[in-house]
């Protein structure tokens, strides 16, 4: 899993986000086609033929000039603007265009490339693109839509119904077909994920069915998808690293308590745990699965002992072939991701 938005991370992904600048005005392309010679000149109302064919209005074609350059320029107003965009008629079955060389065959493409120019300007004055395929300001959108806490209960929950709860509290749309209805079923599911941050609660739930969560675009608009998981796919994460030391976003982890566990299972030390931190532990199911590791059913001890929970927590789920990370949400409230000391 690669996730590369604009760096830091974290500080894109809180929920004091500047306001997403507003994307250029919607502007006008008049196209010039330049032709240089009698027998390119003859080739001119062909291509004027052609391109009418294609839809592609506004042309202008006429004998080649010395200061002509392939390009485009811009007039017109910040709130107005028109492209004027040059090209060359190099002969009856090709033109030189500002994006390359096209032939008959590829108006189409051109028409979507003069379209895309009027919408979003030209490239140098766009916005970077960074993960997901999202501009700076798209990536704002979604990390404050993704933020917000959900406010419905999840232990117990069908995970589809659960999902659903969750996709109808998010400000941007989250798009399921019906195999992913499918694979996230009635199973139910055993965390309680309120006040988890909507993103990573969402890529919590979806994991386990082999589902990942997917942020794109739906035209101009922000939207996410469930996407089967598949190996090289760019997903959103179930949380992040932390930005601060970890003793500053989770204190109660290295305060000293007595400290005494003995026949007791893992699942009821990480339970207890949980509640005395107050923090959600969310173990990694597909990993537990993987190596066959049943947190209910590992016998666990820690001889009385004044320690840290930190220290507690680590040995007692070594005993069970478990290990746990600190994690942050997308609001950056901590959680403990519980896998396997083997790799999944």
């Amino acid at each position: 899993m690669r996730l590369s938005p604009f760096v830091p991370l974290m500080v894109a992904l809180t929920a004091h986000l500047a306001v997403p600048q507003s994307a250029p005005a919607a502007g006008i392309v008049r196209l010039e086609l330049v032709a240089e010679g009698p027998a390119v000149q003859m080739a001119a109302q062909h291509w004027a033929r052609a391109l009418d064919r294609a839809g592609i209005r506004n042309v202008r074609l006429r004998g080649a000039r010395p200061a002509d350059q392939v390009g485009v320029s811009v007039q017109g107003t910040d709130a107005s603007p028109v492209y004027v965009v040059t090209g060359q008629i190099v002969s009856q079955t090709e033109l030189q265009m500002p994006s390359g060389r096209f032939r008959q065959g590829d108006l189409g493409r051109l028409a979507a490339w003069l379209d895309d120019l009027a919408k979003r300007g030209t490239p140098e004055s766009r916005e970077p693109v960074g993960a997901f395929g999202l501009t700076e300001s798209q990536f704002e959108v979604l990390s404050l839509a993704l933020s917000q806490p959900i406010v419905s209960d999840t232990k117990g929950a069908a995970r589809a119904e659960a999902v659903a709860r969750i996709a109808g509290q998010l400000a941007v749309p989250l798009r399921i077909d019906a195999a992913a209805r499918q694979a996230l079923g009635a199973d139910p599911v055993a965390e309680e994920l309120s006040g988890l941050a909507g993103g990573t609660a969402l890529a919590y739930l979806l994991r386990p069915a082999g589902y990942s969560l997917v942020p794109g675009l739906e035209g101009e608009q922000v939207a996410l998808r469930a996407v089967r998981a598949r190996p090289g796919l760019e997903i959103w994460p179930v949380g992040f690293e932390p930005q601060k030391r970890i003793n500053e976003i989770l204190p109660a982890l290295y305060e000293f308590r007595d400290v005494n566990i003995e026949g007791v299972s893992a699942q009821v030390v990480i339970d207890a745990l949980a509640g005395q931190l107050e923090v959600p532990m969310l173990p990694d199911h597909n990993a537990l699965a993987r190596h066959g590791i049943d947190p209910s059913e590992e016998m666990v001890e820690f001889p009385r002992n004044r320690t840290t929970y930190s220290i507690a927590l680590r040995r007692v789920l070594f005993q069970a072939g478990l290990k746990f990370e600190v994690r942050v949400d997308e609001a950056e409230n901590p959680f403990l991701w519980i896998s396997t000391i083997k790799p999944l």
